[in-house]
């Protein structure tokens, strides 16, 4: 697929816009496109408003060209050409209640004024013309995106009563933009905090992934925190000790300013590796289910790390990356002194960057130096064949030496492994001598 061109995409949001008013409609770019373009930000994508219904968009732009998915709505996606993308098409609408906290039980076509009134934040409620290079602002958003702040349009706890996940997105924008919260805004949300856990993990975890995936992620926690959001979709955060108005500014020798610290000191936009430093010094909420073998700070975590996983639905390969980082954190921090075979197993796995980077997080914070990962970066640059050298036998070739196959054979191939790597022996012939020594009997002692 090929890849969305901003300077194409935006030129199609114009045409858009253009043939909607050659057709003699209302027209204007409306939502996050104007409030980006307002901060001097590339929008990822447009958004266009228009009093054409539904089916005058379809029959405007072609069945063809046209996606009736959000029709129920008023929206109609638009297709565009590939390097462009698709425009989102929505009817000036006025919503009727929101029983479910998340979808309005109707909607009826309305006025780009009446629109604007029933959208989430002033920063978002903004329209634009581009024919003309001017903003349209019914809820004075352009005054609060100069002194920067996110506030719910009209009455915050009846914006917040129709979506429960606008809570999450206050959130999420004054942290991403470095913004303030409204202060009536930020009071609707602790009144309504727990009205949360009717929203979907879905769509949870689609705006915590935003959230800890962006550099400011330090900054989103501890307002989740501060608006009583964190305690709901994240109950194990409050595990950790802390005092009444604790900062990342805190000392580090504290649990909750040190949490934040290595949310602060992650250089990666990556979700997973936040999500392991996030729960890091966490304990899980049922003490009492014994953990499988004894329980670590690590093993503490892990557990966090399975229950966070399960209540947000998230996919496997985020589970397993945060237990892996969790597992292996001890033997990159001190990484100089870890075995050779452990360290090189480590080094070739696919995500060995955010390892990396997870690991320099908390090395930065906690020893106040990097140098374990520097030594794995030195290491990265061996040659393939000492890095990763193929393996000497594999499981067939043992059996073709005569070896009885048997569960041994995983162990015995990994103590090949680490012979190889170790510099005891170097051919397949030497490989097979260390796995029948291996399997022969030892004699009594004495």
């Amino acid at each position: 697929m090929s890849p969305i061109q901003p300077a194409a995409a935006r030129q199609f949001a114009v045409d858009v816009v253009r043939r909607l008013r050659e057709a003699g409609f209302q027209s204007l770019w409306a939502g996050g496109c104007v409030r980006d373009q307002l901060l001097g930000l590339q929008p990822k994508d447009y958004d266009v408003a228009t009093d054409a219904t539904p089916d005058q968009v379809r029959d405007l732009f072609g069945r063809r060209k046209t996606l009736a998915i959000g029709a129920a709505f008023g929206v109609i996606s638009v297709m565009g050409p590939r390097s462009a993308g698709h425009i989102e098409v929505a009817t000036f609408r006025r919503d009727a209640s929101y029983s479910d906290g998340r979808h309005p039980d109707s909607v009826a076509f309305s006025t780009p004024e009446e629109d604007a009134q029933r959208r989430d934040f002033t920063i978002n409620g903004l329209f634009f013309d581009p024919l003309e290079n001017r903003v349209i602002d019914y809820v004075g958003g352009q005054e609060d995106l100069r002194r920067g702040i996110v506030r719910a349009i009209g009455d915050p706890r009846q914006r917040f009563g129709e979506d429960k996940l606008r809570m999450l997105r206050a959130v999420r924008f004054t942290a991403t933009f470095g913004f303030q919260l409204d202060s009536a805004t930020l009071d609707a949300i602790r009144a309504q905090a727990d009205d949360l856990v009717v929203v979907s993990a879905e769509r949870i975890a689609a705006e915590m992934r935003r959230m800890l995936a962006h550099p400011s992620r330090a900054t989103a926690v501890e307002l989740l925190d501060q608006s009583g959001l964190l305690s709901i979709v994240l109950p194990e955060a409050m595990t950790i000790e802390r005092d009444e108005h604790e900062t990342v500014a805190g000392p580090v020798d504290r649990p909750w300013p040190r949490t934040l610290r290595l949310l602060q000191a992650l250089r990666a936009e990556d979700f997973t590796a936040a999500l392991a430093l996030l729960v890091r010094e966490m304990s899980p909420l049922h003490p009492d289910v014994p953990p499988k073998g004894p329980e670590t700070r690590e093993t503490s975590a892990q557990r966090v790390v399975e229950a966070v996983a399960d209540r947000w639905r998230l996919a496997n390969d985020e589970r397993a990356g945060a237990l892996r980082l969790l597992a292996d954190e001890s033997a990159l921090r001190s990484a100089p002194t870890t075995p050779w075979p452990r360290l090189q197993r480590l080094l070739i796995t696919p995500d060995i960057e955010r390892r990396l980077a997870y690991t320099e997080a908390i090395a930065s914070v906690l020893d106040g130096s990097v140098a374990a990962v520097d030594f794995c970066r030195e290491k990265l640059r061996l040659p393939p064949e000492q890095l990763n050298p193929p393996p000497l036998v594999t499981g067939n070739d043992l059996k073709a030496a005569g070896l009885k196959p048997g569960p041994q054979f995983r162990s015995l191939l990994e103590a090949i492994r680490d012979a190889q790597l170790e510099g005891r022996i170097a051919t397949k012939d030497e490989a097979i001598a260390l796995a029948a020594s291996l399997l022969r009997p030892k004699p009594d002692a004495v």
